[in-house]
């Protein structure tokens, strides 16, 4: 069951989102070899607390961390470390900060140091897709109309397209219906309606997409260990077109 919230619960989000917004501007802007996962976890969270918010991942399934970051072949859900970050490297930070009950969520990959420019590109096209499924996000279209949005930039690209781990509405908790996959044939599912936030996140790899588990229980990786990018914002649909609840300036 799909739940619609009130312009009131919208804003609402909107400060959560605000929150997480924050949260990974500071840390993107920490990002630089040499410094920790774990560094960059700390950051955050002590960010969520001076904004007397709720870190939205930390204890959520056991998870033990404020963010995912995931590093390089990791597509999602890495636990924060001691492993340092070095020249070369790409890391995902994936947040969520939870106000008045409502739930954030965004995620970004950033390039440490100096890259190949096929990783860039991967990067560069993750990102536009994220950007093409907010678009589609209008009151009217059908949910299917996001997932083939994001879909055909990716295709164009001739990049893989990650099929296990899916977008998702947000509102009172942090997964709800609908799954917004990131792939699919226009014009099936349900109708966007007015109050409907979704959090769309398309994960997208260099090589192929399939996916393995680490022995954690909660790090993906890619199965061939090719290179994984991940880009995601909560979104309010509107009559006013798609409003994105987590913006921020580098994202």
């Amino acid at each position: 069951m799909i739940e619609l919230k009130s312009p009131e619960e919208i804003e609402i989000m909107r400060q959560a989102g605000q929150v997480v917004g924050g949260l990974l501007k500071r840390v993107h802007d920490l990002i630089k070899p040499g410094l920790t996962t774990k560094d960059l976890d700390k950051a955050a969270h002590d960010y969520v607390i001076e904004c007397k918010a709720k870190p939205a991942f930390l204890g959520y399934r056991g998870f033990p961390a404020t963010i995912c970051a995931s590093v390089n072949e990791e597509i999602v859900h890495g636990i924060p470390s001691d492993r340092k970050l070095k020249d070369g490297d790409i890391v995902s930070v994936d947040a969520g900060a939870i106000v008045k009950g409502f739930y954030g969520d965004a995620a970004f990959t950033k390039v440490v140091g100096q890259v190949k420019p096929e990783v860039t590109r991967l990067l560069k096209v993750t990102k536009e897709s994220l950007y093409a499924g907010i678009a589609a996000s209008k009151v009217g279209n059908r949910l299917s109309d996001v997932s083939y949005a994001i879909q055909q930039v990716i295709d164009k690209s001739k990049l893989g397209i990650v099929r296990e781990f899916v977008g998702h509405g947000i509102g009172r908790a942090l997964h709800e219906d609908p799954p917004v996959p990131n792939y699919g044939a226009p014009g099936t599912g349900p109708r966007l309606r007015e109050g409907m936030v979704l959090a769309i996140e398309p994960m997208v790899t260099i090589g192929s997409p399939e996916v393995e588990i680490l022995e954690d229980g909660w790090t993906a990786v890619t199965r061939d260990r090719s290179l994984s990018a991940h880009f995601e914002h909560s979104v309010a649909i509107t009559e006013r077109g798609p409003q994105i609840l987590t913006a921020w300036e580098d994202v």
